[in-house]
């Protein structure tokens, strides 16, 4: 017998004894209307939904490759193609399965090709566990359409998979499943006869305490929920409470609104207490927030404002700190992430302070709100179009870099703002050198300098 994802023998057990599978896998959608989430692969004429409803012709259905966080529904898409197409669907994992059995497969495809014109959907879970020789053999049977490869991995395509296997494929990303979409789910698998059938209820703190700990994991929610379902019934509690679904998944529920004042609140505290330089407090709340299931991209943008707002030039390392943990958090999400942001608060934290740029930025905003702008001096404006210099544009600037220490005495600003100072540098940390230069440039344009902050 080929090697099936989804067994008859493992379906009629599962009919006579629900029980006898988990939670997650009796609640599996059984047609693309049950599927919560990933709606944007799911369009009409998109390659999933040809694959389901078997559209051919001379541009049949293309092999796709399914990127995304666990949980978030390639082995669902796969099981949903597998009970609605008329195609045979076979599986293999790339943890157990080896180039002779993936050749066996593509063989026997191409006897029902051939012989019965029966098309073969090979479902490839984990690929990129697979070497490259591994994926090379899947290269003839997606090219010539042998089979039509469905293939999932947790990992980047880019780095895992081949770029041969890559050009033959269309690269579909699954997203992290929503609140709303993990609500769904948990309030269908509370009534659903393949789920809990109505035996317990779940009250909304409860209720928002799953969706918090389910990180986007459709799998995740649903054996939280199942946990805490067999602790309230073996008590012949009718209800799911808090404490019942804090108990069983060993995790107090964080006091976080991610919609309330507790999402400002905690997120304040943050940034306060990196401004404040007390490292301590600051992983305290970036903890809370992490625990409440927080978007880690939330925070890391709070960061990189933080590296600006408070630092700046101080340590003109915190930005490109803050920057990097921001594309690594998009790139790895939770739960590594909470690594990533703890180097960076902890960096940010105990870096040296200044405001100077926010302080500078802010002034000369003010200014110009005001009024003060004034016209651009004509030395400055731009000389290159025809009859420029008959307006005068461009005449007489000196080119710095013509300039011995590259430094030209010449007038930048408007005459309306001429002797402003915006930027006042601390000596603290790194800017105490820009304070320095600050104020020999200044000097050398003629322009007396108020000084630095000196604390």
């Amino acid at each position: 017998m080929e090697p099936d994802l989804f067994t008859a023998a493992a379906e009629d057990r599962q009919e006579k004894d629900p029980s006898s599978s988990p939670l997650a896998v009796r609640m599996r959608p059984r047609v693309l209307d049950e599927v919560v989430g990933q709606q944007h692969l799911l369009k009409p004429g998109s390659p999933l939904r040809r694959l389901v409803e078997g559209s051919g012709g001379p541009a049949g259905a293309s092999s796709v490759i399914l990127w995304g966080p666990p949980g978030t529904g390639k082995t669902t898409l796969a099981y949903v193609v597998s009970k609605a197409t008329n195609k045979r669907f076979v599986e293999l994992s790339a943890i157990t399965a080896g180039v002779k059995e993936v050749r066996a497969v593509i063989e026997s495809a191409r006897r029902a090709t051939g012989g019965f014109g029966k098309e073969t959907v090979l479902f490839l879970d984990e690929i990129h566990r697979f070497s490259k020789a591994q994926q090379d053999s899947l290269l003839p049977a997606v090219e010539n359409r042998w089979v039509t490869l469905i293939a999932a991995t947790t990992e980047n395509p880019y780095f895992s998979i081949i770029s041969p296997l890559l050009s033959r494929s269309l690269l579909l990303t699954l997203e992290p499943l929503t609140d709303d979409d993990l609500r769904d789910l948990l309030r269908r698998a509370l009534t659903d006869e393949r789920g809990l059938g109505g035996a317990v209820t779940l009250p909304e703190d409860a209720e928002a305490h799953l969706l918090r700990i389910a990180g986007g994991d459709a799998r995740r929610v649903l054996t939280a929920l199942e946990a805490a379902a067999g602790a309230a019934l073996a008590t012949h509690e009718a209800e799911i409470t808090l404490e019942t679904v804090e108990a069983t998944v060993d995790r107090a529920a964080v006091k976080y609104d991610r919609d309330g004042d507790q999402h400002y609140d905690v997120a304040s505290a943050l940034i306060k207490s990196i401004r404040g330089s007390d490292v301590d407090a600051a992983l305290h709340y970036l903890a809370r927030m992490i625990e409440a299931g927080e978007d880690p991209r939330f925070i890391a943008r709070r960061l990189m404002i933080s590296a600006s707002e408070d630092i700046g030039l101080a340590d003109p390392t915190a930005l490109p700190t803050a920057v990097a943990a921001a594309q690594a958090v998009a790139m790895i999400g939770f739960p590594e992430a909470a690594l990533t942001l703890s180097h960076a608060t902890i960096a940010l934290a105990l870096a040296p302070k200044s405001n100077a740029a926010t302080l500078a930025i802010s002034a000369a905003q003010e200014d110009v709100r005001k009024g003060l702008a004034g016209p651009v001096p004509a030395h400055l404006r731009d000389g290159h179009y025809k009859g420029a210099a008959k307006l005068g544009h461009a005449q007489g600037y000196v080119y710095p870099h013509d300039v011995q220490g590259g430094i030209a005495a010449q007038q930048y600003a408007p005459d309306a703002v001429r002797d402003r100072q915006y930027y006042t540098p601390t000596r603290h940390g790194a800017e105490a050198r820009y304070a320095d230069v600050v104020e020999r440039v200044r000097e050398r344009l003629g322009r007396t300098s108020q000084g630095a902050d000196p604390s």
